[in-house]
């Protein structure tokens, strides 16, 4: 199991920002099914130096987030990936419509309060050296973000898909119809599931979606158990079969371990 978080050069191509400016959010957003989760959803990745992470934790657990909530934006999570050496912090945020996400990060960076604790938390260097953002949507068949039972703790998974060109539908209908049951099957709890706004690069092909384990070694074993159960054998032939084969490209598949930080709403 490849697990990395999603290659520079993939996020390069998608989206990217430098810290001081913000990137403009997306100008619609594919319509989904009835019912479905419409929101505008953001993936942002924060890279700090080395000796910064921490801080910047403190920072988003003492004022950011509340700030963030102040100016009309959704908390969904907050990781820190399991293997770690570029010291990232990944979280996701949730806006009604992309004018909303405008105009809420328009305030936002102009707040008092923010500029305050901008100043007070940089005085000895900034906390964030490099900005890269995604804009999603949700997908038809996405169960969306529960909280876990009781006290327990999860290891999230989020997973990266990249469908040879025209195969993303395919894709998207053999995890609606097959895989999704198969996930719940071996014990994994299927939570968001995104695709790209239209108006980014690779955007027909991408798939982003998040799982949710008991631990790292639930996860294996469940991962196992998937791939070597003889039901989703046939299905994936099947579905390869109809298409004259695989549904994603070569090394298509990224994955990454991802543990919820402390201030995170869903743990």
């Amino acid at each position: 199991m490849k697990t990395a978080l999603l290659t520079a050069a993939f996020l390069s191509s998608l989206a990217s920002s430098v810290v001081a400016q913000e990137p403009a959010a997306p100008a619609a957003i594919v319509a989904t099914a009835s019912g479905a989760d419409s929101r505008v959803f953001e993936l942002r990745t924060y890279t700090a130096p080395a000796d910064k992470l921490d801080a910047l934790q403190a920072r988003f657990r003492n004022h950011t987030t509340a700030l963030f909530t102040k100016h009309g934006m959704t908390n969904v999570g907050y990781w820190l990936p399991a293997e770690n050496p570029d010291h990232q912090l990944v979280y996701l945020l949730a806006y009604p419509d992309p004018a909303a996400r405008e105009a809420s990060w328009k305030s936002f960076l102009a707040d008092p309060e923010w500029q305050a604790v901008v100043k007070e938390s940089e005085a000895n260097g900034k906390l964030v050296s490099k900005v890269t953002s995604l804009f999603l949507a949700t997908t038809p068949f996405s169960p969306g973000f529960s909280p876990p039972t009781g006290n327990e703790t999860r290891v999230y998974e989020m997973r990266t898909y990249i469908a040879m060109p025209e195969f993303l539908p395919a894709l998207h209908a053999r995890f609606q119809n097959v895989t999704l049951q198969m996930f719940k099957k071996h014990g994994m709890t299927s939570l968001g599931y995104f695709s790209l706004t239209p108006e980014q690069s690779g955007a027909k092909q991408t798939l982003v979606y998040f799982l949710a384990h008991k631990d790292a070694q639930a996860a294996a074993a469940s991962w196992d158990a998937f791939r070597a159960d003889p039901e989703w054998i046939a299905a994936k032939q099947a579905s390869e079969t109809t298409v004259g084969g695989s549904l994603t490209i070569v090394d298509g598949v990224k994955s990454t371990f991802l543990v919820p930080t402390d201030f995170s709403p869903i743990r």
